[in-house]
């Protein structure tokens, strides 16, 4: 399975500099082998919000968007439960200060460390904690 971080999902939705390449990668995957995680939905949606706030976007088109990700998560993401022992296992990540994790991103390693899945990122930061807390990353 491959677990998306919101990096993902923002730039395939959204006009950012990797939206084609991200939409073409995403096409490219086979159903049923992504996953997101209850995590993804809250960070997405507050993503978008923030693109308005700043300017980025508009609110029609956070509309859009958001509408686009709630059919992928209905058709075709599989959609995992963030449980407390995810935030544990994000809480030891995050203690290990040398590797820089933000809380957002130390959960996600969670999750995908917990699900036995390789951790698909657009964040070189991320992707080098992962690998340094040997789980398996695919910086694309």
């Amino acid at each position: 399975m491959l677990y998306l971080d919101t990096s993902i999902i923002v730039s395939a939705l959204t006009d950012e500099p990797d939206t084609t390449r991200m939409q073409t990668w995403l096409d490219r995957q086979r159903q049923g082998e992504l996953a997101v995680s209850d995590w993804v939905i809250t960070e997405f949606s507050a993503a978008l919000s923030i693109k308005v706030r700043t300017g980025h976007t508009t609110p029609p088109f956070r509309a859009r968007a958001l509408s686009a990700f709630a059919e992928l998560v209905g058709n075709i993401f599989v959609v995992w439960p963030v449980s407390r022992s995810h935030f544990s296992s994000a809480a030891r990540f995050a203690e290990q200060y040398m590797l820089g994790l933000r809380a957002a991103d130390a959960l996600h390693l969670a999750v995908s460390v917990d699900y036995g899945a390789t951790l698909c990122t657009l964040d070189r930061k991320l992707a080098e904690a992962g690998e340094a807390l040997g789980t398996k990353v695919l910086l694309v």
